[in-house]
């Protein structure tokens, strides 16, 4: 095993439990997904050895191959863009996708796990910053979405997921977290049938201890995990 990996993953769980506290919440409240997007095979081993049962991938390609290797005994969920052409691989090898912003997309996941016989667990991305570099349904049209997609047979709307804007100061994008625990709480309330607003996945390296305080269920983790990765697009960790 990567020790370096699994001291990492417990500095993180420990200050996963710190924030828990400092809001109310207990520690198993809180879900640790590695995001494992160009990490090599080996240190992604070394963190599901270590405890690792979430693991979360951008590309739906680099996926397949790493689950072929890797096995399902941990969870695997997409974070990263779908595009409908891929919508028929993602209902077979994820457990939950984490970036539905589209009726199209909906439809479409909703075509293939039907196909499959399978339902499929999403969760709406949604752009609470309002940047036009960041993907997601904007925040004010995210109940239209969810009650457009929410009589889909084959889909279950388990919650909500946003980016946070990049900041050196992790204070700085607490509004956007808590913008999303009240767009959150607002959906529940108006409880659309089907509909279980269970997760907020929120946070990565850089401010997950203030995404857990305003109300994280899933933190999405990689550099502070698995150490700086080679420059490529943006991964949502």
């Amino acid at each position: 095993m990567d020790d370096s990996v699994a001291r990492n993953i417990g500095i993180i769980r420990g200050r996963i439990a710190a924030a828990a506290a400092r809001s109310g919440r207990r520690a198993e409240e809180v879900r640790l997904m590695a995001v494992t997007k160009t990490v090599d095979d080996g240190r992604i081993a070394a963190a599901i050895a270590a405890g690792v049962d979430m693991i979360g991938e951008n590309y739906v390609q680099e996926a397949k191959r790493k689950i072929e290797i890797m096995g399902r005994t941990r969870e695997w969920h997409l974070i990263g863009h779908l595009q409908t052409n891929k919508a028929k691989y993602a209902v077979k090898l994820f457990d939950m996708i984490h970036s539905v912003d589209r009726i199209e997309v909906a439809r479409e996941l909703d075509r293939r796990a039907a196909g499959a016989g399978l339902i499929v667990k999403i969760l709406i991305e949604v752009n609470v910053s309002g940047e036009m570099t960041k993907r997601g349904v904007p925040r004010e049209e995210a109940l239209n979405l969810i009650e457009e997609i929410a009589p889909l047979a084959n889909i279950s709307i388990r919650g909500l997921m946003t980016m946070a804007p990049w900041s050196d100061d992790p204070e700085e994008v607490r509004p956007c977290f808590a913008a999303l625990r009240t767009l959150r709480d607002r959906i529940a309330a108006a409880g659309i049938p089907g509909v279980a607003m269970e997760e907020l996945s929120m946070g990565m390296s850089g401010d997950y201890e203030v995404a857990v305080e305003e109300g994280a269920t899933i933190v999405r983790i990689g550099r502070s995990l698995f150490g700086e990765r080679p420059l490529r697009s943006s991964a949502k960790d």
